[in-house]
């Protein structure tokens, strides 16, 4: 029952599908960060369903990546996005850690926040437009669930800048190595599967993915003193936006290399 009650709290908190109600106490959540990975893959499930509906259908590129675009948002909420909002707000102050995890406490949204949210749109819906094939497609659908793997492994390893707050409560009550053993395994999953699509595209996008999460360290640690939940929203935000950056520009920058020898 703590796994299915785990599954249950990571579905509550981190997305917008409904799930059965239950107790909100620290044994409902002791793995509940180990089983995050699962809401990316409904997300990752219905963006390739998506994808394969498009090709059915014929439907355009902009649409298809318009919509490619919104359907994380409408499973999760819009939660990681927020997270990315507060954090583009406090960094942009230019003030102290204490001043900038302050900004992030606050409930209102700066212009910054708009302008680069929008810019983060803009960017993801024109890489989604070059998501050509189904093998592609499956890729992307895949960093969904590795973006929240690397996420996990971000929440139960890395120093929280705070005492409090969401991230804490349910880091607090992880049974970590647990924790750690569920999200390698669905590492380790998703890696064979992406490089057995495509070993070379498949391995850029994992060290991209690995590059991202030690940036996000650094930023992490050096601005804010730590991570705290709105950090990890704004990771999983810049991983996923550069892991699928990887997955269609590699080949395209590939196809030309080969064009030329």
């Amino acid at each position: 029952m703590k796994f299915f009650n785990s599954i249950i709290s990571a579905f509550a908190m981190y997305s917008r599908i409904p799930v059965p109600k239950i107790k909100w106490c620290e044994e409902n959540r002791c793995y509940a960060l180990g089983f995050f990975p699962l809401v990316g893959a409904v997300s990752g499930l219905m963006m390739v369903l998506w994808y394969f509906i498009s090709d059915k259908l014929g439907i355009n590129t902009v649409l298809f990546s318009a919509v490619s675009t919104a359907i994380p948002i409408v499973v999760t909420g819009g939660i990681h996005m927020d997270g990315f909002c507060d954090v583009i707000d406090a960094k942009s102050s230019y003030g102290n850690k204490e001043k900038r995890l302050e900004i992030m406490s606050d409930p209102h949204t700066g212009a910054f926040a708009v302008i680069y949210a929008a810019i983060y749109f803009l960017v993801q819906t024109g890489l989604f437009s070059e998501v050509r094939t189904l093998k592609t497609a499956v890729i992307c659908g895949l960093i969904f669930v590795i973006s929240r793997t690397l996420s996990g492994f971000a929440a139960v390893t890395l120093k929280n800048a705070k005492g409090n707050g969401t991230l804490y409560s349910f880091t607090e009550a992880s049974h970590r190595k647990s924790v750690i053993a569920i999200l390698a395994v669905i590492f380790a999953v998703c890696t064979l599967v992406i490089l057995f699509i495509s070993p070379v595209y498949g391995l850029a996008v994992i060290v991209v993915g690995f590059l991202t999460f030690f940036a996000y360290k650094r930023f992490a640690y050096k601005n804010f003193g730590g991570i705290t939940g709105d950090l990890e929203g704004y990771f999983l935000q810049i991983c996923e936006l550069a892991m699928l950056a990887a997955a269609v520009i590699i080949p395209l920058i590939w196809g030309k290399i080969k064009c030329i020898l």
